[in-house]
Formats: structure tokens, C-alpha cells, sequence
């Protein structure tokens, strides 16, 4: 076998040393053979320009034949992978979805420490979908993992490209970065690209076998009450907002591409985990939703009238710029704010919330304890009011310096709600 990560090696193995850090450890653990770019080492030593390059070739010549749905963008990644996840398994297709919710088959199988994982890990994720009868894998394909090339091995049938907002900055560092390593999945297209044609830099994924969706798209897209039309078929749908109406749009073109007709199975899907998730409590809602990112706050928020309070925090180790201008989003569409703590990690909570505040307004309080956050928002719900719990979504944790605490939004809010009946 062939290794990048040391730890899997057993004897007779290959490591490819894509850093000099683990090469020992791969001839202890019983390497024979070390795959490098300088240096010969105890065992046979095969000396090449990039070991990256040479791993990723090798993934290729023993990758499936199975085809590839790779769907990227700042927002809406989540919801069209496992709309399309859906759609299939209401076809009777068994596919295999990779992202932020984890690694589904004909259900869910585990999570994923990263939304895009390592080259190794993905093409592991991708055998066992393939062993268990997958036709299609679906991968949310993130902006750090194709700047870091860890889906080089793959060639992709169908990308969906969605829109590309402020996110990711502390890795990126400017706009212009972040959208080029995004540009990165052109290179893997070997199919067709589904691009939001309303998006501010659509132009750029633009390619000779493109198809748009939008207002001017090639499929003109019109958003009425409660339904939409797509290339004048009219479609109903039970997700909530019109950024859900855009992801469904983009699972429909990619669908008819693939000849399947489900036109009867649109208003049979539902949200993923965590996304617009919905509880009613007396004659209020609350929802809970992943938003994170300044466009995604900006359009949960847009899809709810009347009385608002949200609940929000940002994460730390992670952009700092969005901050003020997530602070400035909540605190200018909501009726009123609690600032509380999202995944704080090394940073003092407290000064993340600093940063989120603005001077012009005062219709929030702070509350870092994310329970009791919650609590005291649904304290405030008095009639047709909307709490929106946001930044969390389908997680089950909190990072709070070093440590993962057990945590659930969903959980907490059904517990606070059941304590006062």
C-alpha cells in the first residue's frame, strides 16, 4: 500500500513524504520504500519533483469508475450536497455524500473532522462508498482543501458553483486569494459547471461547458410567494428563504443533466441538520440555523418578519474583519440581539463579542454562556415571535480553548422548552 499519513504504514508499505517530519517514523513503522523530493534515506528511495503530484497520480490510477459531484461556493455547499443526497436515495440511488454533516451513505456513517478531508481520508471515504454499491459521490469541496490540492486525484463530472462572500479571511487573507483558490476546481472539471449566475464574480468560473441559473441565467429563474419557476416549470418547495430556493434551482439543472425527472419528489425534501431547523413553542418559532458568514446572516435574517431576536457569536482563531460586520447585520435586522459564544477557542469570548458590537445601536444585551443565551431569548418570545439561534446549526459542540465540549443548540432549546411546560 501507499501512505501519506506515517501512522497507516505496515510493513512493505510506500510513504510518500510530503514533509521530511515523518519519514523515520514511516521506516520504523516498516516502509520499504520512501517516496521524497531530496535525499536518500535507509530503505529504497525514489527521488521526484513533487510528492503531492506523484501521490495524487497514483489515487487517480486506482480511483472507481464512479462519478463525481462536487459542489463549491461560500454558502449553500451543505444544503445542495445533501438535497442532491436526498434526491437520489428517493430515486433509489445509493450515493455517498462528504461534507461539514460528515459522510453519509444510505444514512449517516460518521463525522468529519474537516469539511473537505485529506487526500488519503477522501479517497478512503470514496472506496467505501463505492463498496457499498455508491453511483455518485457528492463532495462539498471547500476553499482551503483546493488551495492545499487535497482532491487533485479527482476528476469531477458535474461542479456547482454557488457564490463566493466574505469567509475564511484568516487563511486566505484578501478577496482575491480566496476566490482564486476557489478558481482551483476549474482545473478538476472534466463535465459541466452549474454556476449562480446572479453572483457578483459568477464571470470567473465561466467556462465552455457552463450552464447559468438566475434572472439572466441560461435557466431564468422567477421567485414568487410560494412557488418558483425555473425555465417555466413552476415548483413548490418546503424550504424556507430564497437562498434555498437558489441552492434547489442548482439541484434541478444538475438532475435534468443526469435525466432523472423529479419533478413530484421537490416538495418531499427537507433541510439538512442545522439549517433553518425549526421548533415551534406556544405561538412563537425558533430556528436554528449554521449561518456564519455575513451573506448567510444577512439571508436567514431576510426570510423572517415581525418580531426578531437573534442569537449570535462568532468563532474564534478565525476572521476577524467579518465581526463587526456580522454585528452590524444582526443588530440592524433583528429587533433585538444576544451576543453570546460560538466556538471561542483560544480567544477570550468576551473580546470576540467586543468586536462585534457597534456603537450606533443598543437593542442587545450579553450573555457568553450560550445556555443560558438561549434560555433567556426564549424567556423574551411573547406572541408570533421568531428566535433565531445562529452560528451553530447541526454542531455538537463547542471549542472552548483546547477542549471539545458536548454542546447542541437543537438539544438545549427542546430541554429549556420542556422545563417550561
Amino acid at each position: 500500500m501507499v501512505h501519506v499519513d506515517s501512522r497507516k504504514i505496515t510493513y512493505g508499505d510506500t510513504f510518500v513524504a510530503l514533509t521530511d517530519k515523518y519519514i523515520e517514523d514511516a521506516i520504523r513503522r516498516g516502509a520499504t520504500k520512501v517516496i521524497t523530493d531530496h535525499e536518500n534515506y535507509s530503505v529504497e528511495t525514489i527521488i521526484v519533483d513533487d510528492p503531492l503530484e506523484y501521490y495524487h497520480e497514483y489515487l487517480k490510477g486506482i480511483l472507481p469508475n464512479i462519478k463525481f459531484i462536487g459542489v463549491t461556493g461560500t454558502n449553500g455547499k451543505t444544503t445542495i450536497c445533501y438535497l442532491i443526497w436526498q434526491l437520489f436515495k428517493l430515486l433509489g440511488i445509493t450515493s455517498s455524500y462528504i461534507g461539514t454533516l460528515g459522510f453519509y451513505i444510505d444514512d449517516k456513517i460518521r463525522d468529519l473532522n474537516n469539511t473537505t478531508p485529506s487526500s488519503e481520508e477522501l479517497y478512503e471515504l470514496i472506496m467505501e462508498g463505492y463498496d457499498k454499491g455508491s453511483s455518485y459521490i457528492i463532495m462539498e469541496v471547500s476553499s482551503q482543501a483546493l488551495d492545499q490540492k487535497r482532491p487533485n486525484f479527482i476528476t469531477y463530472d458535474y461542479v456547482i458553483y454557488t457564490n463566493l462572500t466574505q469567509d475564511h479571511l484568516d487563511y486566505h487573507k484578501t478577496m482575491d486569494n480566496y476566490l482564486k483558490a476557489k478558481l482551483n476546481i476549474i482545473k478538476l472539471l472534466k463535465g459541466t459547471i452549474i454556476i449562480n449566475g446572479d453572483d457578483y464574480y459568477s464571470d470567473y468560473f465561466k467556462v465552455d461547458n457552463s450552464i447559468t441559473y438566475g434572472k439572466n441565467g441560461d435557466y431564468v429563474l422567477n421567485i414568487y410567494d410560494d412557488y418558483f419557476v425555473l425555465n417555466n416549470d413552476v415548483y413548490k418547495t418546503n424550504l424556507i428563504g430564497e437562498y434555498n430556493v437558489y441552492n434547489l434551482s442548482a439541484v434541478i439543472i444538475l438532475f435534468k443533466l443526469l435525466n432523472y425527472d423529479i419533478k413530484d419528489k421537490i416538495d418531499k425534501l427537507l433541510p439538512p441538520p442545522g439549517r433553518m431547523e425549526v421548533v415551534e413553542y406556544r405561538n412563537n418559532i425558533i430556528i436554528i440555523d449554521y449561518a456564519h458568514t455575513p451573506d448567510a446572516l444577512k439571508n436567514v435574517l431576510d426570510t423572517v418578519s415581525g418580531n426578531k431576536i437573534t442569537i449570535i457569536g462568532c468563532g474564534g482563531n478565525r476572521d476577524k474583519l467579518k465581526r463587526p460586520i456580522m454585528g452590524r447585520i444582526a443588530l440592524s435586522n433583528s429587533s433585538y440581539v444576544i451576543f453570546t459564544s460560538d466556538n471561542p477557542r483560544n480567544e477570550d469570548a468576551n473580546e470576540i463579542v467586543n468586536d462585534m458590537l457597534n456603537d450606533e445601536y443598543d437593542n442587545y444585551e450579553i450573555e457568553i454562556d450560550r445556555k443560558r443565551a438561549i434560555d433567556r431569548g426564549i424567556e423574551l418570545l411573547k406572541n408570533n415571535d421568531t428566535l433565531l439561534i445562529l452560528g451553530k446549526g447541526h454542531e455538537e459542540y463547542q471549542i472552548i480553548g483546547d477542549k471539545k465540549i458536548y454542546f447542541s443548540d437543537i438539544e438545549t432549546v427542546k430541554s429549556i422548552i420542556n422545563e417550561k411546560k
